[in-house]
């Protein structure tokens, strides 16, 4: 139903440029400064941090998402504008005027996100030149997805194609992540862009509901940040008939494809990971215990350093379900690691624990299954191992 597009990227999609420029905000020689930029307006919409300190591009973005349109977005990377103060919401201010400037729109019209060390003023002598300097182009997403990058090893970008009424739509996106990445949005930003005609309530719901089954049900160390933001532009240049909750599923099911990607791409590339986790918990009482279940999973530091040393511990597995609080029946509880079934109806199996590290050791995804047998509700939840370099990377971040 959706077709890849090779080497996609936000920009992929009709009437989009971006680009990127080396403003000095990081110390490496390194892509630091985006925009992105719509020709034409488009009807904008957003999600949050669930973090009760937000940073000033955030708190600026949500006001002028009231108005749901936007055509523009300034990024940068290597300082978070977070707790910066009344400076700090000047200066995420003076970063959207300088980029409706350049591209001859309203401030209110650009979005603005940042993403790196919280506590540090913007050097905005940077941000000035640098906004200047950007050239726009239409493959200029790859840049963008570089200049978003913090710890992450490598860009995450994906776009996607499909018909609707004989219309080509298009669903592109980058996003960053690689730390501080939990349930409820995490020190991640992502940037999704469609040419379809869509209602605005719709898409707002439709943005909701694709986060939740995503970027929601990720954790790579169970902190989230004062930065995350998810936007979504559409400019309608497909001229298909409007889409909305009546004929909305396929635009709907390609959206979520496209965050679960870009959340997996994340939960894959978490800072010092060597495997991605990836948790289904079966037959729970209703959703929100099924979610809960496989993000407490997921989210356990027991559960990923076990993983990380090939370990087929599956006792703290089901100690991290108990202490999710769902309800649970042990003599009903099902468990399995990577395929072989670990605990039948609250009974240990025998198995190879031999093969079992043998298997683990070989693979650099794990796939965890539990069966609750209560009901009918299904979630899964993504996460990664937890390493020696996680340690590293974190203890001397800043420094």
């Amino acid at each position: 139903m959706f077709k890849l597009i090779p080497s996609g990227t936000i920009t992929s999609t009709p009437g989009f440029l971006a680009g990127a420029f080396h403003a000095g905000i990081k110390c490496k020689h390194e892509l630091d400064l985006a925009i992105l930029h719509s020709k034409i307006p488009c009807i904008a919409v957003g999600t949050f941090t669930t973090n009760r300190i937000k940073s000033a591009p955030v708190l600026l973005s949500q006001r002028h998402l009231l108005k749901r349109q936007a055509q523009a977005v300034v990024v940068n990377s290597g300082c978070a504008n977070a707790c910066a103060g009344k400076q700090g919401t000047a200066d995420a201010y003076e970063m959207a005027i300088l980029t409706a400037k350049k591209l001859s729109l309203g401030v209110e019209d650009a979005l603005v996100a940042s993403t790196g060390i919280i506590g540090i003023p913007l050097p905005m002598y940077c941000i000035r030149n640098g906004i200047e300097r950007i050239t726009l182009s239409q493959d200029g997403g790859h840049d963008l997805a570089r200049a978003i990058m913090t710890t992450d090893t490598k860009p995450k970008e994906i776009a996607f194609r499909f018909d609707i009424a004989n219309s080509e739509i298009i669903i592109a996106g980058v996003a960053k992540g690689a730390g501080m990445i939990h349930p409820d949005m995490a020190t991640m930003l992502c940037f999704i862009t469609t040419n379809a005609v869509v209602d605005t309530d719709f898409l707002q719901s439709s943005l909701q509901e694709a986060v939740n089954i995503s970027f929601n049900l990720i954790s790579i160390d169970g902190d989230t940040s004062p930065s995350d933001s998810v936007f979504l532009l559409a400019n309608g240049l497909a001229g298909n008939e409007i889409i909305d909750g009546n004929n909305g599923r396929t635009f709907q099911e390609a959206l979520n494809e496209a965050c679960l990607c870009l959340a997996k791409s994340i939960a894959r590339d978490g800072e010092g990971a060597t495997k991605l986790i990836e948790v289904t918990v079966e037959g729970a009482i209703n959703q929100a215990e099924a979610r809960r279940a496989a993000r407490t999973i997921a989210s356990s530091t027991m559960v990923k350093t076990a993983i990380h040393g090939n370990d087929p511990n599956w006792g703290r597995i089901v100690a991290a379900l108990g202490r999710s609080g769902v309800e649970i029946t042990e003599d009903k509880l099902d468990v399995y690691l990577d395929e072989v079934c670990v605990m039948k109806q609250g009974n240990p199996t025998i198995f190879s624990k031999e093969e079992m590290e043998l298997t683990l050791s070989n693979s650099d995804s794990v796939v965890i299954n539990v069966y609750l047998h209560l009901g009918y509700a299904k979630a899964t939840a993504w996460g990664c191992d937890l390493s020696e370099e996680y340690v590293t990377i974190n203890s001397a971040y800043s420094t």
